[in-house]
């Protein structure tokens, strides 16, 4: 797992005035909580699903580090590889809410291309592969996955025979030729492209997968499900199956999760769609930026596919 690293800090409690400084809501803090952000929320959803997960990125010389670190050592995820800098910090994300509303966040962070720290981690990954079964490359344009350390990942998982799932965004987008699953969601995509995407076109879409030089090309589009193209020019549309929407922080990254999981344990990148679609649908059920467990995935197919078969009036 490879990627972005963030914080998230929640503040939670009560507003019953207005300040009389500026406009805006005096919250009463009554509860702080924090949570893996970034990449690293990507590596928490593959550790609840039972994937022994390794994470490589950077982090900073400060609190923020240390409150990560054992974050993540709560979730089970391996942070041996993660890169420590003293010349930026921890990126935190703060969330501040009013009983589940949030009113406000805050971010520390610097997010320019860490191309000094690209050897370092381009080692980390080719150390960590070895012993993998899969590679995921979380990006969220905050400097980690520069070009260094895109092309040994790629090239290592390429030598090995190793399936690589990418998340991309906007500074590095085309930078992936030869993934094996390529995540955009539809705004993303339609930014890169500089046009309107036609994700129930199967031409298109396939015509857009051989541009962006990937083996497949799964992208998200939120409420709408997903359009898959394949290697062997195959397309595939999978409907949204939850129940009911809450919040869709994180919903990205537990599709990321679920199907490099389902890569990593020899299964297909449809069959990792359609998991990964009931995994989003159970995670957007939930507040907040939360993980999903086996048990729940399973709960979610099995009421769809009882609900599939239930006689028509």
């Amino acid at each position: 797992m490879v990627g972005d690293l963030m914080l998230d800090v929640y503040l939670q409690g009560g507003a019953s005035r207005i300040s009389p400084e500026a406009p805006v809501p005096v919250v009463h803090v009554r509860d702080e909580w924090h949570a893996l952000g970034g990449a690293a929320n990507v590596a928490a959803n593959l550790a609840a699903v039972g994937a022994d997960t390794r994470l490589i990125g950077v982090v900073g010389d400060d609190w923020a580090a240390d409150v990560f670190r054992s974050a993540a050592e709560r979730a089970g995820v391996d942070v041996g590889a993660v890169l420590p800098l003293e010349s930026r910090p921890t990126t935190v994300k703060t969330r501040v809410l009013v009983g589940h509303q949030q009113v406000a966040r805050y971010d520390r962070e610097e997010n320019g291309d860490l191309a000094a720290a690209g050897p370092s981690l381009a080692e980390r990954v080719e150390a960590a592969a070895q012993d993998v079964d899969a590679i995921v490359l979380e990006d969220y344009d905050k400097g980690v996955l520069v070009p260094s350390v895109i092309d040994a990942a790629l090239d290592v998982a390429r030598r090995l025979g190793l399936p690589v799932v990418v998340d991309p965004k906007a500074r590095h987008f085309f930078d992936f030729p030869g993934c094996t699953v390529f995540k955009p969601n539809q705004p993303e995509l339609s930014a890169a492209l500089r046009a309107e995407t036609r994700p129930d076109d199967p031409e298109w879409l396939e015509s857009t997968r051989r541009h962006l030089e990937c083996e497949n090309l799964l992208l998200t589009r939120g409420g709408q499900g997903m359009s898959l193209a394949t290697a062997d020019g195959g397309f595939l549309r999978i409907p949204a199956v939850a129940r009911a929407v809450y919040d869709v922080s994180g919903a990205g990254d537990t599709v990321t999760a679920i199907m490099a999981a389902t890569l990593a344990a020899a299964g297909s990148v449809a069959e990792g769609a359609v998991l990964a679609t009931h995994a989003a649908g159970v995670e957007v059920g939930k507040a907040g930026v939360v993980t999903v467990s086996p048990e729940e995935i399973l709960e979610s197919v099995r009421h769809h596919e009882a609900a599939s078969v239930q006689p028509q009036e």
